[in-house]
C-alpha cells in the first residue's frame, strides 16, 4: 500500500471502481469492439437543440446562471411535469437545475441523509446508488429483486427491510439495469408503506419517456407522496443530451433549500449555454424523442427475441434501452462470461454483478446502438453461447 493511502478517506478508499467503466475502458483498447456496455443513446443531440446552444452562445449567453437554474428552463419543466404527470411545482423554490441527474443524486442523499441512516435501494441498481449512499454518510440496504417476478419491486420486501434506522427509500423506474418497469398497483402499495413508516422517496425517472407499455407513473403525482418525493429526472437518455450535463430536482421548498446550499458551494451551477439547450429540447423536442423511442422499441424486440433463440433467457424489459439476460446456462459468472465473450468475439457487455448482488448470473446489454452493430453483436455472441452450451 502507497504511504499516501493513510491520508485518503476509508470510505472513498473502499467503495470499488465502477463495474462499468472498467470493461468500457477495455473496449477502448481493443480494435474492432462492438460495445453494448455504456448506456448511452447512439443518436446525436437533435439538430434544434444544438442551435439553440449555438444561438446562445452568438447572443453572449457565457455567464452564471443562479444557483438554482434559469428561470426559464425552471418554468418550462414545471410546464413539464403539469402536462405529463399533473404534479405542480413552483419554479421558483420547488425546483433545481443540476449538472445532471448524477449531481441531483449526490444532493439529495447529502442534503437528507445523516451517519449512519439506512436507504433502502433495489438490488440490483444503477452502480452509483450505493456508493453514493456510502459518501453521504448512510448504509445501504439492498432489497433483491427476481428475475422470476421481472425485477419487480414489491411492498412485501420494503416492509421487511425497513427497521428503526431506515430514513429513504431510492427508486429507478424504468430501471437501469434490467429495464423493469413498476406495475401502478407495485407502486401504489409500496407508497403507502413508505407513508406507514415516514419515509421519504428519492426517485430516479430519468427513463420516464423510455416507455414500451403503457404509460410511466410518476410516484409523485400519487396521493400523500408529492411532499415526501425528491423526484430526479433530467435530459441525457430521452433527449440524447448525454454529454451536455443538464437534470434536475423536484420537491418541496425544504428539500430544495438544503439540496441548493450543497450545489451552490460545490458546482454553483450548471453550464448556461446547456440549459439554454434544455429549454429548446423541453418546448420543441417530443417528436423528436418519440423518434428515438420507436427505434429503441424495433431495437428492444429483436435483442429480447435474439437472446431467448440464443438460449439465455431474457424478460421483455418495459422501459430504459437495457436488456438483462440470464447467463447461468453457460456455467460462467457474470464476470467470465463478459471477459470471455469480449475476448473472444469483441463484444462489450456488462456484467450484472457491478450492479449488486441480485445481478450475478446476468449481464447489462444496452440496445442503445444502431441495428447493423446489435445485428452483428447478437451473431458474435449466438456462436460464443451456443458453444458454451454445446
Amino acid at each position: 500500500m502507497s504511504q499516501w493511502q493513510k491520508y485518503i478517506n476509508p470510505t472513498v478508499r473502499d467503495i470499488p471502481p465502477s463495474g462499468i467503466r472498467r470493461f468500457f475502458n477495455l473496449a477502448a483498447e481493443m480494435e474492432g469492439v462492438i460495445s453494448l456496455g455504456v448506456g448511452e443513446p447512439d443518436f446525436v443531440t437533435p439538430w434544434h437543440i444544438r442551435e439553440a446552444c449555438v444561438y446562445s452562445l452568438e447572443k453572449g449567453y457565457t455567464t452564471y446562471t443562479a444557483n438554482q437554474g434559469l428561470p426559464l428552463l425552471r418554468e418550462a419543466v414545471a410546464e413539464h411535469l403539469e402536462q405529463n404527470y399533473g404534479v405542480k411545482y413552483h419554479p421558483k423554490d420547488e425546483l433545481l437545475v443540476t449538472v445532471g441527474v448524477s449531481e441531483a443524486l449526490d444532493l439529495a442523499l447529502r442534503a437528507v441523509v445523516v451517519p449512519g441512516d439506512e436507504v433502502l435501494v433495489p438490488d440490483p441498481c444503477y452502480v452509483s446508488y450505493t456508493p453514493c449512499t456510502a459518501l453521504a454518510g448512510g448504509v445501504p440496504v439492498p432489497i433483491e429483486t427476481r428475475l422470476e417476478e421481472d425485477f419487480q419491486l414489491t411492498a412485501e420486501r420494503v416492509e421487511k427491510a425497513i427497521t428503526p434506522k431506515t430514513k429513504a427509500l431510492l427508486l429507478c423506474y424504468p430501471n437501469n439495469p434490467t429495464g423493469a418497469i413498476l406495475s401502478k398497483k407495485n407502486i401504489e402499495e409500496i407508497t403507502e408503506v413508505v407513508k406507514h413508516h415516514d419515509l421519504i422517496v428519492i426517485s430516479d425517472e430519468i427513463y420516464d419517456q423510455l416507455t414500451y407499455r403503457g404509460k410511466h407513473t410518476c410516484i409523485a403525482s400519487l396521493p400523500g407522496m408529492r411532499d415526501r418525493t425528491i423526484l430526479l429526472n433530467g435530459f441525457s437518455k430521452a433527449y440524447a443530451m448525454t454529454g451536455w450535463r443538464v437534470g434536475y430536482a423536484a420537491a418541496n421548498p425544504v428539500f430544495i433549500e438544503a439540496m441548493n446550499k450543497i450545489h451552490q458551494y460545490t458546482m454553483l451551477c450548471a453550464p448556461i449555454t446547456a440549459q439554454m439547450a434544455a429549454v429548446e429540447a423541453l418546448k420543441n423536442g417530443r417528436e423528436k424523442m418519440q423518434n428515438m423511442v420507436q427505434q429503441y422499441n424495433r431495437r428492444r424486440i429483436m435483442v429480447v427475441n435474439a437472446l431467448n433463440e440464443m438460449g439465455l433467457p431474457c424478460f421483455e424489459p418495459g422501459g430504459a434501452f437495457y436488456a438483462f439476460p440470464d447467463i447461468r446456462p453457460t456455467g460462467l459468472t457474470s464476470e467470465e462470461f463478459a471477459e470471455e465473450l469480449l475476448m473472444e468475439t469483441k463484444v462489450a457487455v456488462v456484467p450484472g454483478n457491478a450492479f449488486g448482488k441480485s445481478g450475478e448470473g446476468f449481464v447489462r446489454c444496452s440496445y442503445a446502438t444502431s441495428l447493423e452493430d446489435l445485428t452483428e453483436a447478437l451473431k458474435r455472441m449466438s456462436r460464443f453461447v451456443k458453444k458454451r452450451l454445446g
